[in-house]
């Protein structure tokens, strides 16, 4: 009589708990301090944006992505950190559109989860810049504005003017680069600044990455290679003119710095998969962010940063392999 616990199936042998699923609902539930920070902070603008962003991506999710494909919470994941990326009064059809880019162009047309180059949100955020310029550049004031009331003009007709006067500023990013005004320290590591929903609450950003790096959801060599290099490389430019250049800590806490390393940078499918690649990419992220803050033309580059490193990432892959146990280099090599 045979014993169902000799039976010898097909491998892998071992099996985790965490299915891809749960991955992704945990790193949802992992995004949802920093979502109702954001809404504290910017008032019902900002859940308004957020909805908007998951309806266009959950929606084109299951309009033509595969069977059962919205259940495994990868496209709400995707509008949620698109939304995140957008200033409080944009207009939600731009929302709406950019969740449906990040979906159809950005994962759905390399063949679903799993086979994208480039992280969807970022590529719909890129998308929206290109396309909405003014829109995506207008920054809502945040002080001495009612919780209430809208930042903008959410409601806005698609390919129609706004009809809200609102009151703008600008982000610390922007006052570094073009005013050479820095932001204090105290304001930037806990979200009393302007910017887009996700630039708000560093710290607690921070933490709740943490979360995440914790349970083994995210490489947390790619965070670290980030924040390190940016650190070096602002350090060594600070100390040689400290009139010009900010400090490493103000280039680590601005910006959408901290929402890109912990939750777009470290998205496992755009990602190295060796950890000697991980340290490579997250260098070269950190790198490209503070040459495109430094000495680009646009006062933030996280976006860009990481979907350049994207495309760098099969070749990382290919260059960073372990050698298989029991052969030579040359071996291995030819």
């Amino acid at each position: 009589m045979s014993d169902a616990r000799y039976l010898v199936t097909a491998s892998p042998h071992l099996r985790s708990r965490d299915s891809t699923p749960t991955i992704m609902w945990s790193v949802v539930g992992s995004l949802m301090p920093v979502a109702a920070f954001a809404v504290y902070y910017f008032g019902p603008s900002a859940l308004l944006v957020i909805l908007a962003s998951v309806v266009g991506a959950v929606g084109t999710e299951a309009a033509w992505g595969k069977k059962g494909a919205v259940r495994d919470g990868s496209a709400a994941i995707t509008g949620i950190l698109l939304g995140l990326c957008l200033p409080a009064g944009l207009p939600l059809w731009m929302a709406v559109l950019g969740g449906a880019f990040s979906i159809g162009f950005g994962k759905i047309v390399f063949g679903g989860l799993g086979q994208n180059i480039f992280n969807p949100a970022l590529l719909g955020r890129a998308f929206l810049q290109a396309a909405f310029p003014v829109a995506l550049t207008t920054w809502p004031a945040v002080e001495n504005v009612p919780w209430w009331s809208l930042r903008g003009d959410n409601f806005a007709l698609p390919l129609m003017g706004s009809r809200v006067d609102a009151v703008t500023t600008a982000t610390p990013l922007g006052l570094m680069k073009f005013e050479q005004v820095t932001t204090p320290i105290r304001d930037l590591a806990f979200g009393t600044t302007a910017g887009s929903l996700g630039e708000t609450g560093a710290v607690l950003i921070l933490l709740c990455g943490g979360y995440l790096a914790l349970n083994n959801y995210l490489n947390w060599r790619i965070p670290a290679s980030i924040f390190l290099s940016v650190a070096a490389f602002t350090t060594v430019l600070h100390l040689i003119d400290g009139a010009r250049y900010p400090t490493p800590q103000f280039m680590l806490l601005s910006g959408g710095l901290m929402l890109g390393a912990m939750y777009m940078a470290t998205d496992m499918v755009t990602s190295p998969t060796t950890n000697r690649g991980s340290w490579i990419f997250g260098v070269g992220i950190g790198f490209l962010v503070v040459l495109i803050r430094l000495w680009g033309g646009l006062a933030e580059g996280v976006m860009y940063a990481i979907l350049i490193m994207n495309a760098l990432v099969p070749f990382i892959n290919r260059a960073t392999q372990p050698r298989v146990f029991g052969t030579t280099r040359a071996k291995a090599a030819a």
